[in-house]
C-alpha cells in the first residue's frame, strides 16, 4: 500500500524526469515500481478521482441479504427443535421446508453476528468447569503421579487387553503397571493401591503425598477411586476432554512403549503380554536413558542421583577437553617436546575417553 502523498511525489518526479527526456518506463525501472501502477495513478489524477486507496468492490452489493431473510434465519436458529443442528444442516432443513434459500456461509455469518455459533438450546454454553489441571512446580519424586489405560490389540478382532500404567512425573519411573482383560474401577484400584505400597506413600505426612492426574474416564471418576484418594488425602486432578496435553507424560510413555523396536503389536493372551512388559518395564526403569530427564534412567532420577550424574558428566567432559587441548598444543605448536612427554599426555587423554557412571 502506498499513501496518497507518496503517490503524488512519485508522479511529480516522473513528470520532471519526462521533461528532461527520461521516459516513464525508464523512470519506473529506476524507482523499481510497476509501470502499470503509475499509468493507473496518472489516469485517476486526470479524471479528478484522487489518489487515495478505496475499498475494493462495489459500494452497494446487489445480492445482499434481505432484512426479511436475516430475520427468518435467526428465528429458525433460536427454535428449540433446531437448537442442536449445525449451520449446514440448519440451512439444508430450511431449503427443504421453504423457509429461506441462502448459502452455508451466509447462515454461519448471520449466526456468528448474534453469538449463535456456540451451543444453543437447553444445554446452553459450556459450564466453564472444564479447566486445565493446575500443575504446580515439582522438584522431586513422588510429588505428582499420572495414570491411564491403553488398549493392547489381540489376534481376535474387537477383543483387547488393557495396559494400566502409573507414572511418576518427575523421574518418569513406572511406579506400577498391570495387564487385564477388563477395564473397570476394581483393576484401577488395585493398580493404585499397589503403587502406594511400593513407594511407602502412606508412611509420609498427608501434606507430602503426591497428587494424581488422570483423564475423565469412567474408571477415573468411579466412586471407589475418588473415595480412596479422599481417604488418603491425595488430590485428584482431571484433564480436559479431548486434551491430551493436559496429561502429556503418560501419553508420551504410551507412545514410547508402542514404538519400541521389540513391541510385538498384538498379543495372544494376557500371559504373553505380562511376560513382555515385565522385561520391558525393567529395562525402561533401569537401563533406558530418558531424554526428558537429562539422559539418566528413571530409577536414577527417582533415587535423586540425576544432578550428581549430570555434574560428573560435565566435569569429565571438561577435563577431557582440557587434556585434548593440551595434547594438540604440544603436537602442533611446541614440537620441541620430547616424544615420551607427548605419549604420556596422550595416555592421560585416553584415560578420560571412556566415562563410567
Amino acid at each position: 500500500m502506498v499513501s496518497e502523498e507518496r503517490k503524488a511525489e512519485i508522479l511529480d518526479l516522473i513528470s520532471e524526469a519526462k521533461i528532461k527526456g527520461i521516459s516513464v518506463r525508464k523512470s519506473c525501472i529506476i524507482m523499481r515500481i510497476n509501470r502499470r501502477r503509475v499509468l493507473r495513478w496518472q489516469d485517476r489524477k486526470r479524471r479528478g478521482h484522487g489518489l487515495k486507496d478505496l475499498k475494493p468492490g462495489p459500494k452497494k452489493v446487489l445480492h445482499a441479504l434481505l432484512p426479511v431473510e436475516r430475520e427468518k434465519i435467526l428465528n429458525m436458529a433460536k427454535k428449540e427443535e433446531y437448537a442442536d443442528l449445525s449451520h449446514r444442516i440448519l440451512t439444508v432443513t430450511a431449503w427443504d421446508r421453504g423457509e429461506f434459500f441462502t448459502s452455508f456461509t451466509t447462515v454461519y455469518r448471520v449466526l456468528r453476528s448474534q453469538g449463535l455459533t456456540i451451543a444453543r438450546g437447553i444445554y446452553g454454553a459450556h459450564n466453564g468447569r472444564s479447566l486445565p489441571p493446575k500443575r504446580e512446580k515439582i522438584n522431586g519424586p513422588n510429588q505428582r503421579w499420572c495414570w491411564d489405560i491403553s488398549y493392547l490389540p489381540t489376534y481376535e478382532k474387537y477383543i483387547f487387553l488393557y495396559l494400566y500404567l502409573l507414572l511418576d512425573e518427575y523421574s518418569r519411573k513406572i511406579i506400577n503397571w498391570l495387564v487385564s482383560w477388563h477395564q473397570n474401577s476394581q483393576e484401577s484400584k488395585f493398580l493404585l493401591e499397589e503403587g502406594l505400597m511400593n513407594e511407602n506413600i502412606l508412611d509420609l505426612p498427608e501434606d507430602n503425598r503426591p497428587c494424581i492426574i488422570n483423564d475423565r474416564g469412567s474408571q477415573m471418576k468411579a466412586k471407589t477411586i475418588k473415595r480412596m484418594f479422599e481417604t488418603h488425602q491425595m488430590p485428584q486432578l482431571f484433564s480436559r476432554p479431548r486434551t491430551p496435553n493436559d496429561n502429556p507424560f503418560i501419553e508420551s510413555a504410551f507412545s514410547t512403549i508402542k514404538r519400541a523396536p521389540s513391541y510385538p503389536g498384538t498379543f495372544r493372551d494376557r500371559e504373553e503380554a505380562v511376560c513382555y512388559f515385565k522385561k520391558y518395564f525393567n529395562w525402561y526403569n533401569t537401563e533406558h536413558y530418558h531424554c526428558g530427564i537429562d539422559y539418566v534412567t528413571p530409577d536414577q532420577a527417582h533415587m535423586g542421583l540425576r544432578n550428581e550424574i549430570v555434574s560428573q558428566r560435565k566435569e569429565k567432559l571438561l577435563n577431557q577437553r582440557i587434556l585434548r587441548k593440551e595434547v594438540n598444543q604440544n603436537l602442533y605448536n611446541l614440537p620441541k617436546k620430547t616424544e615420551s612427554e607427548i605419549i604420556s599426555l596422550t595416555n592421560r587423554s585416553q584415560s578420560y575417553s571412556v566415562i563410567h557412571l
